[in-house]
């Protein structure tokens, strides 16, 4: 049975007559009949009364194999629909892998605008360091991420969609909050509140750089994983913190931020994937990131 069979048998069906279906059809009469007794004959059952040549009606198994054909027709409607969408990238699931540092600024505008714009795909998110980001695409574990180049593996595509640099954060009572640029020979004697290398080597080398350049050895006292607690402790008078400037978009009572004296290094952020797993859905993803941004 094909579906041109269904089509026929419908069109004769609504209109109960040969040449009105035919017409409908755009086909010669005679063509359609045979069509038609084809159907019958692979089914097995008489679907329709013949009144005349032309003119007939439905028997009660031709009734019932309509109702089943038309949900036959948008069963495949829907599926064809699906498909389409799924081959232009328009539904299906995203998983995205992102840092801390991309929730204060970036990521929430990307997600917000790409969601309006496709609102059938389903977006899935895993925080994650850039190292472990690197290891999830290799894994399949997500499609994209949000990272900070440099990246360890040079297999991995990435495209620079955002920069920023370094400020000092400080208690609101500490006395440099006076002072409109901060230096690095400022802090030599501060308590310094710092996250683990291996959360984020690319970013920590870049603070600890600082540093070197002025031959001062910086004095951590405190160390904590995520960066809201390392601005919760510069809050509590803990100590000082230097961070990405997007860090000043997280609004905490008792933290001033100034920047540096020095010229700091630019801190990037990347989309990252793997060239090998692009989908239609990945793809929409990279291109609506680079136009955002």
């Amino acid at each position: 049975m094909e579906l041109r069979h269904l089509r026929y048998f419908i069109a004769v069906a609504e209109e109960l007559h040969f040449s009105k279906a035919a017409e409908r059809l755009h086909i010669a009469q005679p063509p359609l009949s045979q069509q038609i007794q084809q159907l019958e004959a692979e089914i097995g059952v008489q679907l329709f009364h013949r009144k005349t040549k032309r003119q007939v009606q439905l028997t009660e198994a031709g009734k019932v194999f309509l109702q089943e054909a038309y949900q036959i027709l948008v069963q495949l409607d829907t599926a064809v629909a699906l498909t389409q969408r799924i081959g232009r990238g328009q539904t299906g699931q995203l998983k995205i892998g992102f840092t801390s540092l991309v929730i204060y600024d970036l990521l929430p505008l990307i997600l917000r605008q790409f969601r309006e714009q496709f609102p059938q795909i389903e977006l899935v998110l895993r925080e994650l360091t850039t190292s472990q980001q690197e290891q999830a695409l290799r894994d399949s574990q997500i499609h994209v991420g949000f990272a900070h180049p440099p990246l360890e593996d040079d297999t991995i595509s990435y495209k620079c969609i955002h920069t920023q640099t370094l400020v000092v954060a400080l208690p609101s009572t500490h006395s440099l909050v006076q002072t409109e640029y901060i230096s690095v020979q400022n802090l030599l004697d501060e308590p310094l509140i710092m996250f683990p290398r291996y959360l984020a080597p690319g970013l920590y080398d870049r603070i600890m750089s600082l540093f070197q350049q002025g031959n001062i050895s910086p004095n951590i006292t405190q160390e904590a994983i995520q960066m809201q607690t390392i601005i919760g402790l510069v809050s509590a008078g803990m100590g000082v913190a230097i961070t990405p400037s997007s860090l000043q978009n997280l609004q905490r009572s008792g933290v001033v931020y100034r920047p540096l004296l020095e010229q700091v290094p630019v801190i990037e952020t990347a989309v990252i994937w793997q060239e090998n797993s692009l989908t239609p859905l990945v793809e929409n993803f990279l291109q609506f990131t680079y136009f955002k941004n």
